[in-house]
């Protein structure tokens, strides 16, 4: 069981960004993606979890031994695979909590009961250190960068993903929500979830202990290793990746 990723060649109007892109998550690992800006790691990870606006030209994702990439980007979450923009959208009108009820109710199957579910919602926000009231406000409208992190790292604990592709979760975030975010992948490897992280800071790896790195350049992993990896890159760059 795992999300195997095979010679994955993705385009964006009709133009050709990533080319051959192979990557193995195992339950309870954590992979890592790194490269510079324009190198497709976000568009990878839209990819992956089926943006309409990304196509797949050839290769595979299968997750869990079933294939999914032709799937709906619903169908992909059902199936336990969940990702984490680098820039959720904002929607004026509907409410944080109406939103994610909505979503667990399709993640599940459910009609979750609406009082219950408000107070699964506010545990899991003091579990990130969130006030209750972002719960109330419109999704992503004058909400923080730490704010929207945060959200997505509670979204997790409440959807319970097999597999999750966080695409700069630790953008903008302060030490101590680096720590926090941190811990919530850490627990999330113990409870034999796999993660495929995109990042540029060496500094949120240290937190953690990554099974591979994987540096990405003009749309192909160039480069594959462990920690260390990552740590040559804080002293040299990627400027000899091109």
């Amino acid at each position: 069981m795992s999300l195997v990723i095979t010679d994955l060649t993705i385009s964006a109007e009709d133009a050709v960004i990533d080319t051959d892109v192979s990557i193995t998550v195992n339950p309870g690992e954590l992979h890592i993606v790194m490269g510079p800006n324009g190198a497709g790691k976000s568009t990878l990870a839209n990819a992956l979890g089926g943006h309409p606006n990304y196509t797949v030209e050839s290769g595979s994702i299968v997750l869990d031994k079933t294939d999914i990439t032709f799937s709906k980007p619903e169908e992909r979450a059902k199936a336990g695979l969940m990702l984490s923009m680098q820039h959720i959208p904002a929607i004026e009108g509907l409410t944080v909590t109406n939103f994610l009820r909505t979503a667990y109710n399709a993640r599940f199957e459910t009609k979750v009961n609406p009082a219950k579910f408000y107070r699964q919602l506010k545990e899991l926000c003091d579990g990130v250190k969130l006030p209750h009231d972002v719960l109330k406000r419109h999704v992503g409208v004058g909400f923080s960068g730490g704010e929207k992190k945060r959200l997505e790292m509670m979204q997790l604990e409440l959807f319970d993903p097999s597999y999750a592709i966080l695409d700069e979760t630790d953008s903008g975030l302060d030490v101590d929500a680096l720590k926090l975010i941190a811990a919530k992948i850490q627990a999330m490897r113990k409870a034999g979830k796999g993660v495929l992280l995109i990042t540029h800071h060496i500094a949120f790896l240290k937190e953690m202990t990554p099974d591979n790195v994987y540096i990405m350049a003009s749309g192909k992993i160039v480069k594959e290793g462990d920690i260390s990896l990552a740590e040559t890159i804080e002293t040299e760059g990627f400027e000899s990746y091109g």
